[in-house]
């Protein structure tokens, strides 16, 4: 799923928290993802940023297994920004 946030989207989300996973490789991204999403109410936003091109793939398997909801990814310079809803 390569759900791209138009920049209108990207800058009605406020992110609860942002987990900066840049320069990591998989699982790197992934393993910041679920040790941040502890810090995130229900219903809020995580912010992963990432230069690994696989994050968005791993983020959106990993929020249909555990019940979060992946929203989809932003290019940014050099990197992208993927945004996962926290379910629960």
């Amino acid at each position: 799923m390569d759900a791209l946030l138009d920049q209108t989207a990207i800058d009605a989300l406020a992110a609860a928290k942002v987990a900066d996973a840049r320069g990591s490789a998989c699982p790197g991204p992934l393993l910041e993802a679920k040790k941040s999403i502890g810090g995130v109410p229900v219903g809020g936003v995580l912010e992963i940023l990432t230069t690994d091109p696989q994050t968005k793939n791993d983020m959106s398997a990993w929020c249909a297994k555990v019940g979060h909801g992946f929203m989809g990814v932003a290019d940014a310079d050099g990197y992208e920004r993927v945004f996962v809803k926290r379910g629960k």
